[in-house]
C-alpha cells in the first residue's frame, strides 16, 4: 500500500507530537550485593522501593501515562553505561523523566560520592564504582522538558559538590526553559535504611488519597517533599528527609510528580467549571437538588414561572439587561440560578442527568444552549477576586498588576475590554453577592461598570445596516438576598428592597426584579419534597406528611432538604412521618431543630456527636471558601473538644466518616489554593454553629 507524501508527513508530525509528550519513568537499583551480611533483606527492600515508586508513578491523569521501563541488572559499572546507552538518556525527547537511584553509595575522601555496585571496591571507586553525578548529568543533560531525579543511597548528602559543578556545565537555554529538580534521601553522614523509603513513600501516597485533599493531578516539588516529610519522626528527620541538592524553581505542580490523591471527574460543565476557586460539584448541588454530592437524582421540581422568566431573559432576543433574583435566606435563590447555569451548558447538555431534567421540565422553563458566559459564586471573595473569577470564566488572563497598582481598577478594565471586543452578548451570573466581602465595590467597580452595556439602547447606538457590528451588550443576572420576606402585593423600592437590593436598583434602575419567597413557593417545596420522599413512603402517607413538613420549613427550602433527606434515611420513615415531635420540636426548629436531631446518637453510629458537632464547628469558623482536610481540620476542630482528644490516625477516620455519613448533607466543598476545603452548607447552618448558645447536644428547649 503506498502512501502520500502527506500521509507521511502526518504520520511523522503524530510520531513527534507523542514523543514531545511522553513521560519516562528509569529506575536504577542495585539490589544484590552478596558480600553484605544482611544481603538478602536488603534485596528485599530494594524490591519494596521499586513497588513503592511503581505505584506512584502509575497513577493515571490527564496526561500520558508514564513509560515505566524495567530496572537493569547492575553488577559492573559497565552495566550502568549500558542501561543508559540502550535506553538514549542523554539524547532522550518528552515531557518529563523521573530517574530513581537507589542502592549503597560510597563517599570518598573528596567531596565526592559513588554509586556501589556489587563488583565495586570500596578502596578503588574510581575504577569500579560510578560518580552518581554523572549517572543525574545523563538525565538531566538530556532534551526532556522536565526532569526530577531521585537518589536514595547512603551519604548522598555527599552530591552536592559534584551536582554544583554539573549545573554549571548544563547550557543556560536549558536551564531557563525546563524545570531540573534533584532529591536525595540521606545526609552526608546517613546511611540508607533500605524499607524507611519505600515505608515514608507509602504512607505519603496513602495519605495524599485520602487526607491531604490537594486537588490538581500533579504536585510540585515543594509539596512532595512536605508530603514525605510529615511520616518522618522528629528525631529522624535532619538525617532522612528529602534534600533539595538541585531546584527548579519552579512551585508550579510538575508532570513529573503525579498526585496519587487526584480523582479525574467527568467533566459536567463547561464555562462554569473554570472558576478556579469552585468546583462544578456547586451548581450541580444547587441545580438538582441532591442531599449528598454522591447522589445521582435532579430532584429539582415546579418554580416554572421563575424558571420562565430567567430563560426568557436569557434568550436570543434579550440582548441587554438585568435581571435580581431575590429572596429571604434559604428559599432557593441559588436552585434557580444553577439550574439555569447547568441546563444552559453544552457540556453538560451531553451528560444522562441533563435528559432527566430535561423530561420533567416544561420547554419554556429550558434557557438556550450556551446562554450563560461565565458565572461566579461570590461567596467570600473580595472585590479583586470576583473580578479575576470573572476573567477566568471568560478564558482573559489577568494581567499582572504592581504592589501600588489597584487589581480591581485593572481587571474590571479588561473585562470592559472583553465585552468591546468580543463580538457577542456577554452573559454573567453572579451568585451570593449577600454573602461576598467588599459588597459596596464589587457594585460600584467591578458590575457598575457594566452598566452601559446592559441599559436599553439609545438611537444613537443601533445600528441595523448589514455588515455594522451589534453594539456591545451585557446580561447580567444576580443572586441577592431580600431583607423580609415578599408578600405577593405590589411592592415600591421604598418598602421593600433594603440593603444590597436597593444598591443594585440604583446603579441597575431598569433592572428586573423575581422574588423566590413568594406564597406560591409553597406548591414549588411540596413538589420538591414529593421528589425527595417518593421511594421512602407510599403516596397516600407522602400525601398526608409534605403539607405538613411545607408548613413548618416554609420559605427555607435548605431545611425542606434536610427534612427529606431525615425522612428517606430514617431506619422506619412511618414512624417518623407520624412521629409529633419531629415536627413540632425539630421541623419547626428550623436547621437548628434539623441539626439537633441528627446529632443524637444513633445504633451504629461511627462518629460520636461530640466529635461531628466539634468538626461542623470547625468548619464554620474557617476563613475562605473553608476548611481543608490534612492537619488543620482535625487542628481547629480540638479546640472544641477539649478535654477530650483524639490522636491523628483516629482524626482522619473521624472525617472520612463523617464525609461519608447523614451529616455530609450540612457541608459543603469547593476548592482554593488547589486545596479540597469544606464549609457548612449554608449561612445560616454557620450562624447556628457560631452560636455559643445553640446547646445543640445538651438541653431542650420550649416548643417553638
Amino acid at each position: 500500500m503506498q502512501h502520500t507524501g502527506g500521509e507521511v508527513r502526518q504520520n511523522r508530525a503524530a510520531a513527534d507530537a507523542q514523543q514531545s509528550m511522553q513521560r519516562v519513568l528509569l529506575t536504577m537499583a542495585v539490589r544484590d550485593y552478596e558480600d553484605d551480611d544482611n544481603a538478602e533483606q536488603f534485596a528485599e527492600g530494594i524490591d519494596r522501593q521499586l513497588d513503592a515508586v511503581q505505584e506512584w508513578w502509575q497513577t493515571p491523569g490527564p496526561l500520558p501515562t508514564f513509560r515505566q521501563v524495567d530496572p537493569p541488572v547492575l553488577k559492573h559499572r559497565d552495566d550502568v553505561e549500558n542501561f543508559l546507552r540502550e535506553q538514549n538518556v542523554r539524547e532522550l525527547h518528552g515531557h518529563a523523566l523521573v530517574l530513581f537511584i537507589s542502592g549503597h553509595g560510597i563517599s570518598a575522601s573528596a567531596d565526592s560520592h559513588f554509586l556501589r555496585l556489587p563488583a565495586s571496591v570500596d578502596k578503588r571507586p574510581l575504577a569500579t564504582a560510578v560518580r552518581t553525578a554523572d549517572i543525574v548529568a545523563a538525565a538531566l543533560d538530556s532534551h526532556v522538558e522536565n526532569v526530577l531525579v531521585i537518589v536514595n543511597t547512603c551519604f548522598a548528602g555527599n552530591m552536592a559538590s559534584d551536582l554544583t559543578a554539573v549545573q554549571k556545565e548544563i547550557r543556560s537555554s536549558r536551564q531557563a526553559n525546563c524545570q531540573l529538580d534533584v532529591l536525595v534521601t540521606c545526609g552526608l553522614k546517613s546511611k540508607i535504611e533500605v524499607l524507611r523509603f519505600p515505608t515514608l513513600l507509602q504512607t505519603a501516597l496513602e495519605r495524599l488519597r485520602r487526607t491531604a485533599g490537594i486537588t490538581t493531578p500533579h504536585l510540585s516539588v515543594p509539596d512532595f517533599m512536605a508530603q514525605y516529610a510529615l511520616g518522618l519522626r522528629a528525631e529522624d528527620e535532619k538525617k532522612y528527609k528529602l534534600h533539595h541538592l538541585i531546584a527548579g524553581g519552579n512551585l508550579r505542580p510538575s508532570p513529573c510528580l503525579p498526585n496519587p490523591g487526584y480523582i479525574h471527574m467527568p467533566e459536567l460543565l463547561g464555562a462554569v467549571q473554570r472558576q478556579a476557586s469552585l468546583a462544578a460539584d456547586y451548581w450541580l448541588d444547587r441545580a438538582t437538588g441532591r442531599p449528598q454530592d454522591s447522589d445521582r437524582g435532579w430532584y429539582f421540581r415546579g418554580r416554572e414561572d421563575l424558571n420562565q422568566a430567567i430563560a426568557s431573559f436569557l434568550a436570543r432576543g434579550t440582548a441587554r439587561g438585568v435581571l435580581l433574583v431575590t429572596g429571604c435566606a434559604g428559599s432557593g435563590k441559588s436552585a434557580v440560578l444553577a439550574r439555569a447555569v447547568t441546563l444552559s451548558d453544552p457540556v453538560f447538555r451531553q451528560d444522562t442527568l441533563y435528559k432527566a431534567a430535561e423530561a420533567i421540565s416544561p420547554e419554556p422553563t429550558i434557557p438556550p444552549e450556551n446562554s450563560v458566559t461565565a458565572a461566579v459564586l461570590a461567596r467570600h471573595l473580595d472585590a479583586a477576586q470576583v473580578a479575576a473569577a470573572l476573567l477566568d470564566a471568560l478564558q482573559v488572563p489577568a494581567k499582572e498588576v504592581t504592589n501600588t497598582g489597584d487589581r480591581v481598577a485593572v481587571w474590571s478594565q479588561q473585562i470592559q475590554q472583553y465585552v468591546r471586543t468580543c463580538g457577542d452578548t456577554v452573559t454573567i451570573v453572579i451568585d451570593g453577592l449577600d454573602e461576598a466581602q467588599e459588597q459596596a465595590r464589587i457594585i460600584g467597580d467591578v458590575l457598575g461598570p457594566l452598566a452601559p452595556f446592559c441599559g436599553p439602547l439609545v438611537p444613537a447606538q443601533r445600528q441595523d445596516e448589514p455588515g455594522n457590528q451589534a453594539p456591545p451588550a451585557v446580561r447580567l443576572v444576580i443572586g441577592v438576598r431580600s431583607s423580609r420576606v415578599a408578600n405577593d402585593a405590589p411592592r415600591s423600592l421604598t418598602e421593600s428592597d433594603l440593603g444590597l437590593l436597593a444598591a443594585l436598583r440604583k446603579v441597575f434602575p431598569t433592572a428586573k426584579v423575581e422574588h423566590t419567597d413568594t406564597t406560591s413557593s409553597k406548591n414549588d417545596m411540596a413538589l420538591y419534597l414529593e421528589a425527595l420522599i417518593s421511594g421512602a413512603l407510599d403516596r397516600a402517607t407522602a400525601q398526608d406528611v409534605i403539607p405538613r413538613v411545607v408548613q413548618a420549613v416554609w420559605p427555607s427550602f435548605i431545611d425542606a432538604r434536610l427534612a427529606g433527606d431525615q425522612l428517606r434515611s430514617a431506619k422506619n420513615p412511618l414512624a417518623l412521618a407520624r412521629d409529633e415531635d419531629w415536627y413540632k420540636k425539630t421541623l419547626k426548629r428550623g436547621i437548628r431543630g434539623l441539626l439537633r436531631r441528627d446529632l443524637q446518637p444513633r445504633p451504629g453510629d461511627e462518629v460520636p456527636p461530640t466529635v461531628a458537632l466539634a468538626l461542623l464547628k470547625a468548619a464554620a469558623y474557617a476563613k475562605g471558601q473553608g476548611v481543608p482536610w490534612g492537619p488543620v481540620w482535625p487542628t481547629i476542630a480540638g479546640v472544641f473538644l477539649l478535654p477530650e482528644q483524639l490522636d491523628p490516625e483516629e482524626w482522619d477516620r473521624m472525617i472520612e466518616r463523617l464525609l461519608s455519613g447523614r451529616l455530609s448533607g450540612y457541608l459543603a466543598h469547593a476548592v482554593e489554593d488547589d486545596r479540597r476545603v469544606y464549609r457548612p452548607a449554608h449561612e445560616e447552618l454557620s450562624a447556628v454553629l457560631l452560636d455559643q448558645d445553640a446547646h445543640l447536644l445538651t438541653g431542650d428547649e420550649p416548643d417553638a
